[in-house]
């Protein structure tokens, strides 16, 4: 078991599932109180890091294209405070953050987790009902419904239709951007037999934003309508086809006791892997072990 512990949150791992628990200091943000615990499974990873610096360090997990649904609408645009998969670290835990990198990465290697898209998400979304209020408008969504209503800093012509009801199954697109400098920003959804090009401002299928510290709340409700739309890399139905995690892959017999042919052909490559300079002594060393471990 790694674990660190610090004012942002705590993170574990337990060899197949990262634990991520929002810290209760008053700088943590609204999105991530309000997401509460994550467990990121093992196949939803791509890679770890952790950046030193003078005052504090940085943990970063990287996840898979198309794992988490909050990522996939946000495109990178969450500030750092508010994206959940960034932990500051004290300097005094350094090696703790250290510590916390080799066990991802090793249990990555040895599971030889795939880095490229993942074909459904891997992560659920945010918790339902939701309801955020940021803007010029309100939004809740209860998994089947997406409603609207608005406030007194919205337009007249938008606030004069009323407040808005979007049935999920007609909902063809969602977008969230942050506001950038005195570009505003904004959650739209695009509505079947409803499209309009007209901006945010006017778009009764959507909410303004105006860089204040609840509007990245607007993208948990973006993340959850996302996550019950198709998913964007799926293939052939592959979103709703049963499929059995890399980390489970070749691991069990029936019996749910490990398979030692497939724990020993995995020797085999990571042999190979080390012979030929892929693998450094250290990771053979700690990857070997794990698996050794389990025979």
């Amino acid at each position: 078991m790694a674990e660190i512990i610090q004012k942002d949150g705590t993170w574990t791992f337990d060899g197949e599932t990262v634990r991520i628990v929002p810290g209760s200091d008053k700088g943590v943000s609204p999105l991530r109180r309000t997401l509460g615990e994550l467990a990121v499974p093992l196949e939803a990873l791509a890679g770890v890091s952790f950046e030193p610096g003078k005052k504090s360090g940085r943990l970063r997990l990287r996840l898979r294209n198309g794992a988490d649904p909050l990522l996939q609408i946000t495109g990178g645009g969450l500030a750092d405070g508010s994206d959940p998969y960034l932990l500051t670290v004290e300097p005094d835990r350094t090696g703790t953050a250290e510590y916390f990198v080799d066990a991802v990465r090793n249990a990555l290697l040895l599971e030889q987790i795939p880095a490229g898209p993942a074909d459904r998400y891997l992560l659920p979304g945010p918790a339902l009902p939701l309801t955020v209020g940021a803007g010029d408008g309100t939004v809740a969504f209860d998994g089947e419904h997406i409603k609207l209503s608005w406030n007194w800093k919205t337009t007249e012509s938008k606030a004069s239709g009323g407040p808005r009801t979007i049935l999920i199954e007609d909902v063809e697109a969602v977008e969230w951007l942050p506001s950038s400098g005195l570009e505003s920003g904004y959650l739209r959804f695009t509505v079947t037999r409803s499209a309009t090009t007209a901006p945010p401002k006017y778009d009764p299928h959507a909410v303004e934003l105006w860089g204040f510290r609840k509007d990245p709340l607007m993208a948990l409700v973006a993340a959850a309508v996302v996550a019950r739309l198709p998913h964007p890399y799926a293939t052939g139905g592959a979103e709703t086809a049963p499929v059995l995690p890399p980390a489970q892959e070749g691991r069990d017999g029936e019996d749910g006791a490990p398979d030692h042919d497939a724990l020993l052909r995995r020797l085999r490559e990571l042999g190979e892997l080390h012979r030929t300079g892929i693998l450094t002594d250290d990771e053979f060393t700690a990857a070997k072990q794990a698996i050794l471990a389990r025979l």
